[in-house]
């Protein structure tokens, strides 16, 4: 009976304790974040490939080199475009040589058209006299058919022969045009055996040593700014709405532990990454460490809004985000700024009214 009493005692305290168990609101100043993740990257970063393929034949430059745009980077060895290039030279003069050369198709066919003039000059001739003859009833109906016949096909013949000059010709002119086409193609192929900087930066990893086989798939080199850097940020689908450029970051560095660093937001990248449901953003700092490399990892709030005097209450004090237990009974609040430890309540209780912490 002793330990019966005892027990009912004991749960009657802790009802009591529980019930007990609360806080009236504080007005304080609130800030509402979004987290997001941090790498430090160089401003204007880009991978270098070649053109062609090839073997590497050697750098030129080393990790960390600072270059100016257009210094050359790296060589490439490949004997196979300039071999291209010459039979691309040898199919253009052959080109040209069946066009305009002394021996051309077109010489060959204008002798034929020559002659066929010739012909059809004297059959012309033969025919119109034979024509007026039998007008006058002079001559045979036969020899007029044959030297109608004759003139006809002579005819015939020359404007077969000028279709096919002209003909000829347009092929031929095509021809040249396409060779000198493949050539300068060619040409370029032979030129572009050198990687070159497309910026003013530094060197900040090269990806191939001389004798490994160079593609165009692969990357050669990593460029980017000397001193300037930005910050990539992934933020999560559910808060990329309430970010905006020029929003303030504070930014905490593993490299530079219990240091804060402030900067803001200067762009946001409207496509969504499917693999991790969140969206890229950069920033850039206000006031940047003195030394900085690229991968430098760390942790950001976003700074969406503030307010400097707030009501708020504990987070853990709302009960289905829309109610807080009082001494009579469950009452609707509003609701507006938050952090992960305390909520802003806007309406449906004040300063004075006690609220317990839910069960």
């Amino acid at each position: 009976m002793k330990n019966v009493q005892l027990i009912t005692l004991f749960l009657l305290l802790l009802s009591c304790g529980s019930k007990d168990e609360g806080t009236y609101p504080e007005v304080k100043s609130l800030t509402e974040l979004v987290y997001s993740s941090v790498t430090v990257q160089p401003d204007s970063l880009y991978q270098a490939y070649a053109i062609v393929s090839g073997i590497l034949d050697r750098n030129l430059v080393e990790e960390g080199d600072v270059v100016s745009e257009g210094d050359t980077l790296l060589q490439i060895i490949n004997n196979a475009p300039k071999l291209n290039a010459l039979n691309a030279k040898y199919s253009l003069d052959l080109a040209r040589e069946k066009y305009k050369g002394k021996a051309t198709v077109l010489n060959g066919i204008q002798d034929q058209i020559n002659a066929a003039t010739l012909r059809y000059r004297n059959d012309s001739l033969n025919y119109f006299r034979q024509k007026k003859l039998w007008e006058q009833n002079i001559g045979s109906k036969i020899e007029f058919d044959t030297k109608k016949l004759a003139y006809e096909l002579s005819l015939n013949e020359l404007h077969s022969l000028q279709n096919t000059y002209e003909q000829t010709e347009n092929e031929l002119q095509t021809a040249v045009k396409q060779s000198e086409n493949n050539y300068r193609t060619a040409l370029i192929g032979t030129r572009d055996f050198s990687v070159k900087s497309k910026i003013n930066g530094k060197i900040y990893a090269l990806y191939k040593e001389p004798g490994e086989i160079v593609n165009t798939m692969e990357p050669l080199a990593s460029i980017g700014s000397v001193n300037n850097f930005v910050i990539d940020m992934l933020v999560d689908e559910v808060d990329i709405v309430r970010v905006t450029p020029g929003q303030d970051v504070l930014i905490f560095l593993d490299a530079y532990e219990g240091t804060l660093f402030e900067g803001h937001i200067s762009k946001i990248y409207p496509k969504k990454d499917e693999r991790n449901q969140t969206f890229k953003i950069e920033a850039v700092f206000k006031n940047p460490p003195n030394v900085l490399y690229p991968g430098l990892s760390g942790e950001a709030n976003i700074i969406i809004s503030k307010k400097d005097s707030a009501l708020t209450i504990p987070k853990a004090y709302l009960i289905d985000g829309s109610m807080v237990k009082t001494e009579e009974g469950l009452i609707a609040v509003g609701t507006g700024l938050q952090n992960l430890e305390f909520i802003e309540i806007t309406s449906g209780i004040s300063e004075d009214t006690f609220i317990y912490k839910p069960q």
